[in-house]
């Protein structure tokens, strides 16, 4: 049985407009020029290049592609040795693949120029087609490269004055292209990627291309495998830095530590872990065909982090992708096992995954490496709003790879740490609550900072180095700087209580990777059907209402039943409220709105704003509960029942809670991109048309006897050709 790794390419970006510093010329005949080129705020001059490359002078030496090959990052391809030297096939998008050399993706990374040109050159040659260089910029008056356009040899037409001569005409026109550019970190990233190619590949007509003919035996070579596992690399991003632990280290794959290298930088796996880790990935693509497995190996070939995510997670993402936690839980606190997750929450407020991975550190380059890995799987769609713990390494990774994602720290495990951090504070019950009114209770910025001022000098901690640095970061974690950050409910700033954990009570500090892996199934399994009892619960039992208010009876029949609870409890509390004081200005009124405890308790009043526009039915509340929870607070809807609107405008109901909210929880395979050689596209276009079938089939018993009849006249339709193959 093969066990392959897809390496999933990602969508290139809107091409962005020529920069005005920028002199260019580029292949006549080429549409679009003007816009494959970006700014890097130096001052660039384009060269033409249209030219192969024995003509542009870059030769490969004889180490160039070994030495490229020891500083990858191994994203890997498990297959028995079978001799079977089949080209692999990328399940997302039809591009064949070479059986070294996968596509490239967006976001790929190289150490030089020639490192980025060598592998699109091995890749072309593998799969049959030639490349040139179409274009390139260097600096101003220096001859310093800084992008380079590389594309297939078809690419473009012949100008008059070519068509008028002899040679044969060998190009199409064809678009498959890579954009390079040379970012801060002094590495070649791959901004634009275009696949599809407009003819035949011809292995022996690309064999006599200029391309090719210069190519090293090295460039030829396979990455021998170890034992019956045979490794196959992409280089998405990697550091110098050097690891070590035996995966795949001495021909074994028991794990022996190598003795030259660092010990403190790789996976710090017990005898046998590394056979656990290929044994699960092997049984677990034979009932998932999508599931998905990164590699990061060190120069030695041994373990340095691993990745992983199954289809339904991948398609999961689609849905409920907006917010994602990642949970370092079991790596900050030294764990046995390094255990990274990615979390988000369904339409259930249920918290579902998006990954793991087995980190063997937690510094800037290993988190770099996952967060592309994972982003890489997840068609390069970024979340809008990322949680993580207080690392620095983290955020500095995080804001390299998700450069644009709100990324905000998780408020349990702050409010956790100030207490660990303080000595016998943490037993004081007087400073917790002081604590907690601060930071729970306060809606305005003025309101935390006097507060949190006023609390460090009561209890003589205005100098506590802990205290300062988390205070710096406060608008990452503080609730009135995270007014418009949305959250899906991750966090619950009223108690600090958080939706993150997805393993918690099933993984402890103890457990074995081997425990782990024996149970990771049956999490997952357990959390599935969790989900689809709560959707039958959801769409067949109506909630008890509590008051009269329309508002919870139009949202009982819309919200999954464990949201419409939680939003049931802001009905509940608007007989608390009062308006004291309004202005308008035009058709937006502001409206002050005065809070008192349940049961008619004056002792605990609050003062909420609210603003209402008229004109749009928009409203935005000071406790900012639509963003935190998604869906509106108590203050919002005693507003607009003032306002005589009966029901909540949709713009405020998000799909996400929905009841009624479709999935199809494998990836979207779209019909005119379908690989008929490929048979995971196959299935999982067959599989996913026949789950809308069986979807429409559950709504009634003729929706089913209908459907029925047409999955019998299906499969009959479908023997009869294969019985016409006989």
């Amino acid at each position: 049985m093969t066990g392959d790794h897809h390496v999933l390419p990602l969508p290139p970006p809107p091409p962005p407009s020529t920069p005005p510093e920028l002199h260019n010329t580029i292949e006549e005949g080429s549409q679009n020029s003007d816009q494959l080129f970006e700014d890097d705020g130096n001052e660039l001059e384009m060269e033409r290049n249209d030219i192969d490359i024995e003509s542009s002078g870059l030769d490969i030496e004889s180490n160039d592609l070994q030495d490229d090959c020891d500083q990858m990052l191994e994203i890997e391809d498990y297959h028995e040795s079978n001799g079977d030297d089949a080209t692999a096939v990328s399940v997302e998008n039809g591009i064949s693949q070479g059986k070294n050399y996968p596509p490239l993706a967006v976001g790929m990374e190289f150490e030089s120029y020639n490192d980025a040109y060598n592998y699109y050159n091995c890749y072309a040659k593998e799969l049959g087609f030639a490349i040139r260089v179409k274009s390139s910029w260097t600096k101003r008056n220096s001859k310093e490269k800084r992008g380079a356009v590389l594309c297939c040899n078809c690419e473009g037409f012949k100008t008059i004055k070519e068509a008028n001569s002899r040679r044969k005409e060998t190009r199409t026109g064809c678009l498959a292209m890579i954009r390079l550019r040379l970012v801060e970190s002094n590495r070649w990233r791959v901004d634009e990627v275009k696949l599809e190619h407009n003819h035949l590949f011809d292995h022996e007509r690309a064999q006599n291309c200029k391309s090719h003919k210069k190519m090293d035996a090295v460039a030829k070579r396979k990455v021998e495998p170890t034992v019956d596992v045979e490794v196959r690399t992409i280089k998405l991003y990697r550091t110098s830095m050097v690891d070590s632990v035996g995966y795949g280290c001495s021909n074994s794959l028991e794990g022996e530590i190598s003795e030259c290298v660092d010990r403190s930088r790789r996976l710090k796996l017990k005898k046998g872990d590394s056979q656990i880790i290929y044994n699960f990935f092997s049984n677990i693509q034979l009932t998932n065909p999508n599931f998905v497995y990164l590699i990061d190996l060190n120069d030695e070939g041994c373990l340095r982090n691993v990745f992983w995510i199954d289809s339904r997670s991948r398609a999961a993402y689609g849905y409920f992708g907006d917010v994602v936690a990642v949970d370092t839980t079991c790596l900050s606190n030294k764990y046995q096992i390094p255990l990274v997750a990615f979390v988000g929450v369904n339409h259930h407020g249920q918290s579902i995954l998006f990954g793991c991975g087995l980190l063997g550190d937690d510094t800037f380059e290993t988190y770099v490496w996952l967060f592309r890995a994972w982003l890489t799987c997840m068609s390069g769609r970024p979340p809008q709003t990322i949680i993580t713990d207080h690392c620095r390494a983290m955020q500095n990774a995080i804001s390299e790879v998700f450069p644009r994602a709100h990324h905000r720290l998780h408020l349990s495990h702050v409010m956790q740490s100030i207490l660990e951090n303080l000595g016998e504070l943490q037993e004081s019950g007087v400073f917790q609550m002081i604590l907690n009114r601060t930071v729970y209770e306060t809606v305005k910025v003025d309101e935390f900072e006097m507060g949190w001022d006023d609390m460090i000098r009561r209890f003589g901690i205005t100098d506590h180095g802990f205290l300062c640095t988390l205070y710096e970061e406060r608008e990452r974690w503080a609730p009135v700087y995270q007014k418009d950050t949305f959250f899906a409910g991750m966090c619950t700033f009223q108690n600090g209580e958080s939706t993150i954990s997805f393993f918690d009570g099933y993984v402890h500090k103890q457990t074995s990777l081997k425990e782990f892996f024996d149970t990771y199934e049956l999490v997952l399994q357990k959390t599935h059907k969790k989900e689809a009892v709560s959707d039958i619960e959801s769409r067949g039992l109506s909630p008890v209402l509590k008051t009269s208010c329309f508002y919870e009876l139009q949202l009982s029949k819309l919200y999954a039943n464990e949201i419409f609870r939680r939003f049931q409890d802001e009905v509940v509390l608007m007989p608390c409220l009062r308006i004291t004081q309004s202005h308008a200005n035009g058709h937006v009124i502001t409206y002050m709105l005065k809070e008192h405890g349940a049961e008619g308790d004056r002792s605990n009043t609050r003062n909420f704003e609210v603003m209402y526009d008229k004109a749009g039915m928009e409203i935005r509340c000071m406790c900012s509960c639509f963003n935190f929870n998604g869906y509106l607070c108590r203050h919002g809807l005693y507003v607009l029942k003032c306002n005589g609107v009966e029901e909540v405008p949709f713009q405020y109901i998000l799909s996400r809670w929905r009841k009624d909210f479709k999935r199809l929880y494998i990836p979207n395979v779209e019909s005119n991109n379908i690989d008929s050689s490929n048979p995971i596209q196959l299935f999982d276009h067959l599989y996913r048309r026949s789950m809308q079938v069986v979807e429409e089939g559950m709504k009634s018993r003729d929706h089913y006897t209908v459907a029925w009849q047409a999955f019998k006249e299906s499969l009959n339709k479908v023997r009869l050709v294969a019985n016409n193959h006989v």
